[in-house]
């Protein structure tokens, strides 16, 4: 078969019927990424391919792709190659070597349709194209199309949503939905800051957070009333998911005087206990939950990722550097305290508690644990039915595979209702990454096709097309209370 052809990843005729004539065409709601509010605001043409798709020279900055960097480590080359002093050119031949032993890994699938998507070019990209290519896509790069916003707009987004610290004053946004009509900008309310009171940096981040809630945080109240009008803040400016980006799940009790505590530990930078750790985390994420039923916003927890594990790269690199990976720890009693512990104040209150959730897991050994668990919270506190309270969240960073999108796509549809999915989501840096929707919606079109293929579904290629476009587009809107037409998203405070 052809390379990337029309029809790859369809292995079947009820495939390619779902793909080309119900999934194809229909708009992108990316409602997890890491693009940057100002680089899509400034609308600057990039200045050459490597700078858009491998790095800008600055391993810390937002611009910059640690998937291709892993790949080019892999090959050999040192880091001058990859973030460092190497001229662009001789980076983006290194990765065009990379990709030359690339078979089977998703770099090489996406790579190549970005090409064909945006720049129309078919030529393999490899170390005996890599000069002409580059010379080729530089030319491309400095007409309109290659405008953040154009890019945006011409991948058919309807909505993305970005990842945004609760001390941002989110000014950006305003600008962005007074300006731009195409689509949609929203921020999410990301706390990790708030959350990691182990991080050297905590004390620091304390300050910022009470600067932009006009509150000096000197104990647990100081931070909740912080939080919360952050919290409002966002909601006002459109917000209506949160995100959480956990190493490992914590369950740990404690009362509010104990984490009150340890809080003014951590502020004085004094060492603490796990068991501190771990009820701090506890509590405060039980508070969060709780603001974020009260607003009817989403709850994403991203939970596994093992960090910053190269110390010296981390030292000179940062964060986000390709230096990172996924841990095996087992987390089903904690969420399974964690939430149970959300229902029963719920009970007794006669207050929603627990908010919509998406639980997603960079090991996926939790793929069938998180949706099972999910599975027994399906409803409100006052037994009124939510449709899929609990969401197992898209296959995440090393799971964004067709190998790790099959499992997901299998486990949730043997667990609970696949035609409930919210579908793909980039998690990406990278303005290029929407054909990644691509990948996902022939995968899921394919999975359909080979369970209709042996007889496990009906042979209703309109049923069959209304659940993929379900899946790849209004599924998202209804489930995020997202209202393109009106440019706004729908939502309001809850009375309780």
């Amino acid at each position: 078969m052809e390379f990337l052809n029309d029809n790859f990843l369809l292995n079947t005729q009820f495939a390619v019927d779902l793909y080309h004539n119900w999934a194809k065409n229909l708009p992108i709601i990316d409602y997890h990424c890491h693009l940057e509010p100002q680089i899509i605001y400034n609308n600057q043409n990039p200045e050459n391919i490597t700078k858009l798709w491998i790095t800008d020279g600055d391993a810390s900055s937002p611009v910059g792709d640690h998937y291709k960097w892993r790949l080019m480590r892999a090959a050999g080359y040192s880091e001058d190659f990859v973030t460092g002093t190497a001229s662009d050119l001789d980076k983006f031949q290194a990765f065009a070597v990379a990709l030359e032993s690339a078979l089977g890994n998703p770099i090489l699938e996406w790579s190549h349709l970005e090409l064909r998507r945006f720049f129309g070019i078919e030529t393999v990209l490899n170390s005996k194209t890599s000069l002409r290519l580059y010379d080729e896509l530089n030319e491309q790069l400095k007409t309109d199309n290659f405008k953040p916003r154009n890019v945006i707009a011409n991948s058919n987004v309807d909505i993305l949503v970005t990842t945004d610290d609760p001390a941002d004053d989110l000014i950006l946004h305003d600008k962005l939905k007074a300006e731009e009509q195409r689509f949609q900008v929203f921020p999410a309310f990301r706390p990790d800051p708030a959350m990691n009171v182990f991080k050297s940096t905590f004390a620091e981040y304390m300050d910022r957070l009470g600067e932009s809630a006009k509150i000096t945080i000197k104990n647990l109240s100081d931070l909740e009333e912080a939080l919360t009008s952050r919290i409002n803040f966002f909601h006002s400016k459109g917000t209506r998911l949160a995100d959480h980006g956990i190493e490992t799940f914590y369950y740990d009790k404690a009362s509010a005087p104990e984490v009150d505590k340890t809080l003014k530990k951590a502020l004085k930078g004094q060492q603490l206990s796990a068991e501190e750790i771990a009820a701090y985390h506890t509590y405060l994420q039980k508070f969060l939950a709780k603001e974020y039923a009260k607003r009817n916003w989403i709850m994403q927890m991203h939970i596994n990722a093992f960090r910053d594990l190269n110390t010296p790269a981390f030292s000179r690199s940062g964060p986000n550097t390709g230096h990172d990976a996924m841990t095996d720890t087992s987390i089903a009693r904690q969420v399974v305290a964690f939430f149970d512990d959300l229902e029963i104040e719920g009970a007794q209150t006669g207050v929603d508690t627990i908010p919509r959730t998406m639980l997603y897991s960079l090991n996926k050994n939790d793929f069938l644990p998180l949706i099972a668990i999910g599975g027994t919270h399906g409803q409100n506190v006052n037994g009124q039915g939510v449709k899929q309270k609990f969401q197992l969240g898209p296959a995440w960073w090393f799971n964004d595979t067709y190998t790790g999108m099959c499992q997901q796509l299998e486990i949730f549809s043997e667990q609970s209702l696949l035609g409930n999915f919210t579908g793909m989501l980039t998690d990406s840096r990278s303005l290029l990454s929407y054909p990644r929707h691509e990948y996902f919606r022939r995968i899921l079109c394919e999975f359909l096709g080979n369970l209709e293929k042996t007889g496990r579904i009906p042979s209703d290629i309109e049923a069959a097309g209304q659940v993929v476009q379900n899946i790849s587009y209004y599924n998202a809107k209804n489930y995020f209370g997202l209202d393109s037409s009106s440019n706004a998203i729908q939502g309001v405070v809850s009375s309780g």
